[in-house]
């Protein structure tokens, strides 16, 4: 088991309380507003990579998802979504098989990206859409996290928080082209953050951003 599944196995519980507290569900509302922009087109079957405990998933309407946690996992069961035990860089599924892919604050805690964005390639139907979130390692919320990391958090001490020049990169490299963006969390982090529009667009800055890429072959 590596590092990073022990601590969420571990930890999974508060965890997921965490969305319960005031901070936790207005960013929670915040980020799926995001993501939601970018999924007008998409058609299913959806499928989460690093689905946690499911919560996105479920707000979402994404059916399926992996995980290598099983605390997370038994999660994500109990919400409705179609779980696999397994990590990004090995999807147990046939290629071409899903219309979307998600992967959703999940890039910064994997070892290698770029295998993870090839794998989620594969799996996708020709023309399917790949939505990544992440932390914008260059904003105010980013360096809030990486600060939380040196300080030794139990759960961002594993992440590394990528910048959005950084993951349309990765992306690219995969054969993956960008199709759009949408931002949110252009407040700077406070202990009560306050309910925000997400936007269509990368403003930079931004804590949380969303990049949509495409397959096209």
């Amino acid at each position: 088991m590596g590092s990073v599944t022990g601590t969420f196995d571990l930890l999974a519980v508060d965890y997921d309380k965490w969305f319960d507290s005031p901070e936790g569900r207005v960013l929670f509302e915040i980020e799926a507003e995001a993501v939601r922009l970018l999924m007008k087109d998409l058609e299913g079957p959806f499928l989460e990579i690093g689905v946690g405990t499911g919560r996105f998933a479920k707000e979402l309407g994404i059916e399926f998802g992996i995980d290598p946690s099983p605390k997370l996992l038994g999660m994500a069961l109990k919400r409705g979504i179609k779980v696999r035990k397994a990590r990004g860089g090995n999807p147990p599924f046939k290629d071409a098989c899903f219309g979307a892919v998600f992967i959703l604050f999940t890039l910064c805690f994997v070892k290698d990206p770029e295998r993870v964005l090839s794998e989620a390639k594969r799996v996708l139907k020709p023309s399917g859409g790949l939505i990544i979130g992440i932390i914008n390692g260059e904003s105010l919320w980013g360096q809030l996290y990486m600060k939380k990391k040196t300080e030794g958090h139990p759960i961002y001490k594993h992440a590394r928080f990528y910048n959005v020049d950084e993951a349309v990169n990765m992306a690219q490299n995969t054969g993956l082209s960008i199709e759009a963006y949408s931002s949110t969390l252009c407040q700077p982090p406070a202990e009560m953050p306050y309910k925000e529009a997400a936007h269509k667009k990368f403003i930079e800055g931004a804590g949380f951003v969303c990049i949509k890429a495409r397959k096209h072959n």
